[in-house]
């Protein structure tokens, strides 16, 4: 028999407790191990029970569930889904818990001021079975690296050192974590539109765009209607909505069928731009699970673009960039560090004879 996988549920509310509780054991593959009621009493469990995922909720009295995820991080690394409120505070807090290392989220939704978890829990249960197989010291490194890396890397000489590139960054469960260490790792003076495929549900990805804007150099937007491709900007899909890009540049939304079961895909994306930049695009497949990206890839391969994908130890899932890979897509396969300087090799001008000898 196949052992099952442990979880500890963390929650204020002993109603949230109970129904999370009830519903995860109709699950055959989990068992719920133990609850906790605030941060605190969490490590305590974490050492005592060593769950293999924690559910933590983002509000709560004595240490939050960022002031713990901290802290479990630290101490006994764990996959942790947080449970969040779908408030743009609790979408804010949300993201930062991802940048900390959180593998995932779930919403935690509301009739008349009450919880309504039993509508989440099937989401949830999927959400565990995943996390339970996260690299999450993948995670960890991550999260370290960003603490000890320069926000702003030093700049190239000109615009002119830059190709008429587009880039596609897709990315899914780690994604946000994988986001802010490529942004932030760019040249400031990095000249091609980046498009920003991350799959998070809608009310998240504006408050993404957000942290990583104030992160590093490059200026980051949610993706508007009417957005127009400009080169050093990153523009971000908004949660539910696909994005494509016309022949003029212009971003433009719509809600049409999911692909790979999201919205929005990287796919649709990837197509779009490569309609309009044929063999001068150039994707990314970040971590994440599925295989959003892989259509995507083949298509940018076969206009004669460059595909970079993420490597697995530094993966926290590895079902996308895997997908690629095994495709034979992927032009480079290189760890999270190194995916930057990648794209900026590809994108970069090769120098005139007379420039190289100067």
């Amino acid at each position: 028999m196949v052992p099952k996988i442990r979880v500890l549920i963390v929650d204020d509310s002993a109603t949230a407790r109970v129904i999370l509780s009830k519903h995860l054991a109709t699950d055959p593959e989990i068992e719920v191990i133990g609850w906790a009621c605030d941060g605190v009493e969490a490590l305590e469990k974490i050492r005592a029970l060593r769950p293999q995922v924690v559910t933590l909720d983002v509000r709560m009295p004595r240490m939050d569930g960022v002031q713990a995820l901290e802290q479990i991080m630290k101490d006994s690394p764990t996959p942790v889904i947080m449970v969040s409120a779908l408030t743009r505070e609790g979408a804010q807090i949300t993201v930062r818990a991802l940048e900390l290392g959180a593998v995932d989220f779930v919403l935690k939704p509301t009739r008349g001021g009450v919880p309504a978890l039993h509508e989440v829990t099937d989401d949830l249960c999927s959400k565990v079975r995943s996390a339970a197989r996260a690299n999450v010291l993948a995670s960890v490194a991550a999260a370290h690296e960003s603490k000890i890396r320069p926000r702003m890397a030093p700049p190239t000489k000109s615009i002119s050192a830059w190709q008429d590139n587009a880039v596609v960054i897709a990315s899914s469960t780690g994604g946000p974590q994988a986001l802010s260490s490529v942004l932030t790792s760019l040249p400031a003076d990095t000249a091609v539109p980046i498009l920003v495929v991350q799959h998070m549900p809608e009310g998240f990805t504006g408050p993404l765009a957000e942290r990583l804007n104030e992160l590093g150099p490059l200026r980051v937007e949610e993706a508007q209607p009417g957005s127009k491709l400009v080169r050093g900007q990153v523009l971000v899909a908004p949660g539910g909505q696909h994005m494509t890009v016309a022949g003029s540049g212009e971003v433009r939304l719509n809600d049409g069928a999911r692909e790979c079961g999201v919205r929005p895909s990287a796919n649709v994306t990837m197509e779009s731009v490569v309609q309009v930049y044929g063999a001068a695009t150039v994707g990314v497949i970040l971590t994440g699970m599925g295989r959003d990206g892989t259509r995507g890839a083949g298509l940018i391969r076969a206009a004669g673009g460059k595909v970079i994908a993420q490597d697995e130890p530094s993966s926290v899932v590895n079902g996308m960039p895997k997908s690629v890979v095994r495709a034979g897509y992927a032009d480079r396969v290189v760890p999270l560090p190194r995916i930057a300087s990648e794209v900026a090799r590809m994108c970069r001008a090769r120098p005139r004879r007379e420039e190289a000898k100067a």
